[in-house]
């Protein structure tokens, strides 16, 4: 199928909904779910649109995106104007090849890898806790939201050069940006995979746009109004959607174009009652994970919405504050307030490792991979530590003093280097990174 048939599919997809009635932010959830079950045809075409990107390698299927993107045009009516060279070839990102095999190896214990010596140094502070942090897929940038309802944007480069003391033209100042156009505490952070846009998710019930191309612009150029605390927002890696996890039990899938929201067609055959913690998309898109309240892990079909796994009680009673695939889509890595971090098999809904040695029961701790999968990082929440797993091995391999007042209550590995951040409750955001 030729790469053109992905723009008439996106074409033909806009142009179906501009025949359904606009969904105002008032209108009831059940609304909502109705209005999902009678997008059958809707649904048809964008399983059209992702599975020609799954057959095209979705790199390819987004050439073109990509081109306009490079050139300062939105493909997507999210508008974009490139800045110079600090910007320059922002999301040119190569999906990754290389990925962990968990399954191909079953008694690994006392092989595990020593984990690289990290440096770490605070960058800057929040006037209240720091509560989120996310890197963009190029790892060229990451962002940190907080209760005092700001979000700061650092340039990485910037970062390093405070760190090596690299001052010859004065001081080094890795905040690029700084925003402020939320009512109440900021949960979660995302960039879009191709353009300059950077969106959050509150407590005010609200999603909002923020153009980082523009060196002016401190408040959002496009809002998304929820119906409820928003806690978890995602892109789908094509830009096209974004989900978001709220205090309401099904994830909210948005078109970015529409701003409509749909729902999943079999919500109430889930039995599902509890808000979400977090929600991510799997590598390709075809997938997407979400972490319960109420302790629960499920796993979504990006095209249809349904979902097609539930690990009930993956982390008991407790909450599961954390999920997110491997590169392979193979594997989910959870974390939950039981103090224990688990692997998934996404196929057959199997545990195949746990992670223990870790105490976080208070926090809403998140347990990430290093940008090479071989390793796993989280808290221990009452020795204020860094805590290193191998992947493999399912052995500590490091504790790190955290250097917070007070554990901190998120971490962020970067995608493309050994590096990562951490920000807690006494306001700080600290970078860390591999000595060499």
């Amino acid at each position: 199928m030729p790469i053109q048939t992905t723009a008439l599919c996106l074409a033909l997809l806009r142009d179906l909904m501009l025949f359904s009635s606009p969904i105002p932010a008032h209108h009831s959830l059940a609304y909502l779910e109705q209005t999902l079950q009678e997008g059958t045809l809707l649904r048809q075409v964008n399983a059209l649109i992702v599975t020609h990107l799954r057959d095209h390698n979705l790199n390819q299927g987004l050439a073109a995106e990509r081109d306009e993107a490079s050139r300062g045009v939105s493909s997507g009516g999210v508008g974009v104007d490139s800045f110079g060279g600090m910007l320059a070839g922002y999301g040119m990102v190569h999906l990754p090849t290389n990925a962990v095999d968990f399954s191909a190896v079953q008694d690994t214990k006392g092989s595990s890898k020593s984990f690289p010596k990290h440096e770490t140094r605070h960058v800057s502070e929040h006037k209240n806790a720091a509560r989120c942090a996310r890197f963009s897929p190029d790892g060229r940038f990451f962002a940190t939201g907080s209760t005092d309802t700001s979000i700061k944007l650092f340039e990485v480069l910037k970062v390093k050069q405070m760190i090596l003391g690299d001052g010859r033209d004065g001081p080094i100042r890795p905040v690029v940006r700084t925003f402020y156009d939320h009512l109440q505490p900021i949960n979660d952070l995302d960039f879009h995979p191709q353009n300059t846009i950077l969106i959050s998710g509150a407590k005010d019930h609200t999603i909002k746009f923020f153009d980082f191309s523009k060196t002016v612009a401190r408040r959002a150029f496009r809002v998304i109004q929820d119906t409820h605390n928003v806690r978890s927002v995602c892109f789908h890696p094509s830009g096209e959607y974004l989900l978001a996890g709220t205090d309401h039990p099904i994830p909210h899938l948005y078109d970015i174009n529409t701003f409509k929201c749909y729902l999943s067609a079999n919500a109430q055959d889930l039995n599902a009652n509890a808000g979400i913690n977090q929600v991510r998309y799997s590598t390709t898109g075809s997938t997407y994970v979400t972490a319960s309240k109420d302790g629960s892990i499920r796993v979504w079909d990006g095209v249809t919405a349904q979902c097609v796994r539930s690990i009930i009680g993956a982390h008991g009673l407790a909450e599961a504050t954390s999920a997110s695939f491997t590169k392979d889509q193979r594997f989910i890595l959870s974390c939950g307030k039981d103090s224990s971090i688990k692997l998934w098999e996404v196929g057959t809904g199997r545990l195949v490792k746990q992670y223990l040695g870790a105490i976080h029961t208070h926090l809403r701790c998140q347990a990430v991979f290093n940008e090479t999968e071989e390793f796993i990082l989280s808290v221990d929440e009452p020795k204020n530590e860094v805590v290193i797993w191998d992947a493999l091995t399912a052995e500590i391999t490091e504790r790190l003093p955290s250097n917070h007042i007070g554990a901190p209550r998120w971490i962020e590995h970067s995608p493309a280097e050994a590096a990562f951040v951490t920000c807690g409750n006494d306001r700080s955001v600290r970078f860390w990174k591999e000595t060499l």
